[in-house]
């Protein structure tokens, strides 16, 4: 649904519904090292070590045509764009200039909650800025952010988080989607469950697998099938379909940690084997460290042997870890010792942790239902 479209009242008047804007910045990192570097303007560009092993932590939309995203191994990226331009991470960089947009925001919300560097929830319910509803607000914010920072946002307007999330994508970049009341339901069932923040590739290859591709599809099952498949997941997929979230914007806590871990269908037993396997999980905990411009000085491995035992490992660095090269370093020097293993590894996991410069906000309260016919 394009800006400024009404369709009605809400479906469910018994839901708390909310003036919500959903903020993504346009391929962030990438976009601040071209508006930094003329010549890199109109080229693809990602940022990330160029190393055999390095990864990319982002990727400006030149390069995204050619397949080229975040946590792509840089080899591959290379390999998919022949042309692509590589340029190392500045974190403070960019630190400094989400604070500048975060100033931004709280011009015109008291509840925002940062998902990232990148990207914020806001709750503009209450019309802090006196602009008369959510819509006026996201155009204001978006111009801001333009002419201070010489960047571009896309944002999503809606009555709930969910759906002022998948807004914010649909008309990237440099876009602007309104989903009034009494279309979320209709929106969200035209997305492929692809598209459905929540949902990862694990069970949605699950939901394919049983005839579940759109929010169509997911809004058809009844509530008992979704128990059978999803357990405790089935009301909450329930209401997905049907455009109902119940959540608060609420500032964040601050970040204590970060990770990932693998289980493997086969024990792994070599030496390489075990490495790989680190350099894996190195590259999906960078991932989600660089995503929110996380800097830690911990690292911690986790491995679970073949009988269960599970043992944990941890190091730290004097400097902040700035790359996902340091992280596998870190990770690297963790494991070496345990290796030879005499049994084989079923389970391993690496977090992040001491993280530094992480704003200690203060969490949100409750808002009021407003007008609901005011939203837009």
């Amino acid at each position: 649904m394009q800006d400024g479209e009404d369709q009605g009242p809400d479906e469910g008047a018994d839901i708390p519904v909310r003036k919500i804007i959903h903020v993504d910045m346009d391929a962030f990192y990438a976009s601040v090292e071209q508006r930094d570097d003329p010549a890199l303007r109109g080229q693809p560009v990602a940022v990330g070590g160029s190393s055999r092993r390095g990864v990319v932590a982002a990727a400006s939309y030149e390069a995204r045509k050619f397949g080229v995203r975040s946590a792509m191994p840089s080899v591959t990226a290379k390999r998919q764009c022949p042309g692509l331009i590589f340029v190392p991470p500045r974190f403070e960089v960019y630190r400094d200039i989400s604070h500048q947009i975060r100033a931004i925001f709280r011009d015109y919300a008291d509840e925002v909650e940062p998902l990232s560097l990148d990207e914020a929830y806001l709750d503009v319910s209450a019309d802090k800025a006196g602009l008369g509803n959510a819509t006026a607000a996201a155009k204001a914010i978006r111009r801001r952010i333009r002419e201070e920072t010489g960047l571009t946002a896309s944002a999503g307007v809606s009555y709930n988080k969910f759906i002022a999330k998948l807004a914010s994508d649909q008309n990237k970049p440099d876009g602007l989607t309104v989903i009034p009341p009494g279309r979320g339901a209709a929106f969200v069932q035209t997305l492929s469950i692809r598209r459905f923040h929540g949902i990862g590739p694990v069970t949605a290859a699950k939901m394919e697998g049983l005839g579940v591709f759109s929010g169509a599809d997911l809004a058809a099952k009844a509530p008992e099938w979704l128990a059978a498949h999803f357990g405790n997941s089935a009301e909450w997929l329930y209401n997905l379909a049907r455009g109902i979230d119940h959540r608060r914007v609420k500032s964040n806590r601050p970040l204590k940690s970060l990770g990932g871990e693998r289980t493997f269908f086969n024990d792994l037993i070599t030496d390489t084997e075990i490495r790989e396997a680190l350099a894996h999980v190195c590259t999906v905990v960078w991932d989600r460290a660089a995503k929110k411009g996380a800097r830690g000085r911990t690292v911690t491995l986790k491995l679970r042997y073949a009988d269960f035992r599970t043992i944990t490992r941890a190091r730290s660095v004097p400097r902040p870890i700035i790359d996902g090269n340091s992280l596998l370093a870190a990770g690297e020097a963790i494991l070496a010792p345990l290796l030879p293993t005499e049994q084989g590894i079923r389970l391993l996991g690496v977090t992040l942790s001491k993280f530094e410069g992480e704003e200690d906000e203060e969490e949100g309260t409750a808002v009021a239902p407003t007008d609901l016919l005011s939203l837009i």
